[in-house]
């Protein structure tokens, strides 16, 4: 796949990501069918798959159980292969989320992360919003904090996954790129996806498939037909399923 700049970070992503949440968990999830977790071979084999199909861009977070232990447990040694994303604010643990946006726990989190993860750099870490958006960026420590982290050199470009047009909006002021819900039945991003564009700050698609629920050939060409967009993010645990989903984008 055709790599597409992501804002002004310099920094190459495939239109199409992989969302690595079903390979660490599967307690309180949106999707229309329930799952098991599969086992360490069957990960190793999908994420290195992926890769091989061509996608550079993975996604993950503290959130998604066991993911981010995996990717560094199988991934580890491409490390340089592909693009690493993943976010602060939220964990899952004993079937409930929590949320901490303080300067120490956010920190704490990010060491984790690397740890687990088997690196040194996160390419892009974003805020794991609980949907309350403005407060979050206005009344914690976790944008500054990521400002100082990547200051450091853990992180190479920092952004927003939020819920809502407004959370998105006022991440444009300091974001290097925003991870926000755009699909054929969710269009209520792509006022905020067009001055992003303005801002010069990346644009990445997550649930564009509304979390399983639109056929994946209509969902994607819709998403991927706004030229703001850099990528959509896309879980599974099928490869037969993702390299079709690289065949679709590919059609005209």
């Amino acid at each position: 796949m055709q790599t597409r700049p992501l804002g002004q970070t310099g920094i190459l992503i495939t239109p199409l990501g992989f969302g690595a949440f079903k390979i660490g968990r599967n307690e309180k999830v949106k999707y229309p069918q329930s799952y098991d977790l599969p086992d360490d071979a069957a990960v190793e084999r999908l994420l290195h798959g992926v890769l091989d199909a061509g996608i550079n861009l993975i996604d993950t977070a503290p959130a998604y159980g066991i993911s981010e232990e995996r990717i560094g447990k199988f991934l580890a040694s491409r490390r340089n292969e592909f693009v690493l994303s993943s976010k602060v604010g939220e964990r899952f643990a004993n079937g409930e989320s929590s949320f901490d946006f303080t300067g120490p726990g956010v920190r704490a989190s990010v060491a984790e992360s690397l740890r687990r993860l088997q690196t040194d750099l996160l390419d892009i870490l974003f805020v794991h919003s609980n949907g309350d958006d403005l407060a979050i960026q206005q009344q914690t420590e976790v944008v500054p904090t990521l400002q100082k982290l990547k200051h450091a050199g853990y992180v190479r470009a920092i952004g927003f996954s939020g819920k809502t047009p407004a959370g998105a909006d006022a991440a444009l002021e300091w974001a290097d790129v925003v991870m926000v819900e755009y699909h054929l039945h969710d269009t209520s991003h792509a006022e905020v996806i067009g001055a992003a564009a303005s801002h010069k700050v990346g644009v990445v698609v997550k649930k564009g498939l509304a979390s399983g629920h639109l056929p994946p050939a209509d969902a994607l060409r819709f998403v991927l037909a706004n030229p703001h967009v850099a990528s959509v993010i896309v879980g599974g645990l099928s490869l037969e399923h993702l390299k079709f989903n690289i065949e679709t984008i590919g059609k005209p």
